[in-house]
């Protein structure tokens, strides 16, 4: 392993959970300089189990993590920092970033892998089950609810959505909580589903996933799911003046199809850069950002 300070190396990808890794993975078998850093804040760290990543089911997504950290540091090439980039800038033909424990790497390319923080609706006992029994994917959580008893705490309008897709994984109530109400047409699809709406205000969340109402009902589930907000980490990208988009659960870093930003010499990958993610898509995210970071060295 190799934890030095590199001064200068061909690119530095700031954060180091699966797009970040799979980014600087391709990079380290171009035999390229690269530094890798990492704050050790993966945004799955919640959750017990991944799921939906073929050769990866069930297994623990920190296990997952460690292995492709050990995979990268085979590479000699690979410098790893375990830190928090707090400023980058241009500087020559390339960047500087300026690391929170006053180390400093210069880069000629950037890929920012920096991820998302999930801000949750400000409701008692929901944010103490993130990730073990309130959860926002279906497709990453739904399948070992087991058909059980599922409850979707609205958001917005967009749970509509989150209430449509789960009755396949269990039976669903919808829980308005006042927080947008379905049209003719939307009640009468959800009802199709067989999904049961409740109307009454939510007051908190106990035991597994227990939603106790402001009538004094408590409605007992297996899972509860929620639409977050997602911010992207830090203001690297803000430093750098790389463009965003809104997306439907907050906004994201714009890039094209090869993950290159609106700054030249930096791309961005993984659910900082998606309207929606998961390991899946960051591995195949960062992928693409470290062969088009690596070839854009070569064509200049």
């Amino acid at each position: 392993m190799h934890t030095e300070t590199s001064d200068r190396v061909d690119v530095a990808v700031i954060g180091g959970s699966y797009a970040g890794l799979s980014a600087a993975l391709q990079l380290a078998r171009a035999r390229r300089r690269v530094a890798v850093v990492d704050a050790g804040l993966r945004r799955n760290r919640f959750a017990a189990h991944a799921h939906g990543f073929i050769g990866q089911d069930g297994r623990a997504p920190g296990d997952i993590a460690a292995a492709g950290r050990a995979d990268l540091l085979a590479y000699p090439t690979v410098r790893w920092h375990a830190d928090a980039a707090v400023t980058a800038r241009p500087d020559g033909d390339g960047f500087r970033v300026e690391l929170a424990g006053g180390a400093a790497i210069r880069a000629r390319r950037l890929v920012l892998a920096v991820g998302v923080e999930d801000r949750l609706p400000p409701l008692e006992g929901l944010a103490e089950r993130w990730g073990r029994s309130v959860f926002h994917c279906p497709y990453c959580h739904g399948y070992e609810l087991d058909n059980g008893r599922i409850g979707v705490l609205a958001s917005s309008e967009l749970s509509q959505h989150h209430a449509m897709l789960l009755p396949d994984w269990g039976q669903v109530t919808l829980f308005t909580d006042g927080r947008y109400a379905p049209d003719a047409a939307q009640h009468a699809a959800l009802t199709a589903r067989g999904v049961t709406i409740e109307g009454a205000g939510v007051v908190r969340i106990v035991d597994t996933a227990t939603v106790v109402l402001a009538d004094g009902r408590r409605i007992a589930l297996d899972g509860l799911f929620t639409l977050s907000r997602t911010v992207v980490n830090g203001t690297l990208a803000d430093q750098l003046g790389c463009a965003t988009e809104a997306g439907p659960l907050g906004a994201y870093l714009r890039t094209d199809q090869t993950k290159a930003t609106t700054v030249p010499g930096v791309y961005a990958c993984g659910d900082a850069a998606r309207m929606a993610g998961s390991i899946a898509f960051a591995v195949a995210d960062g992928m693409q950002a470290g062969v088009a970071a690596h070839q854009s060295l070569i064509a200049a």
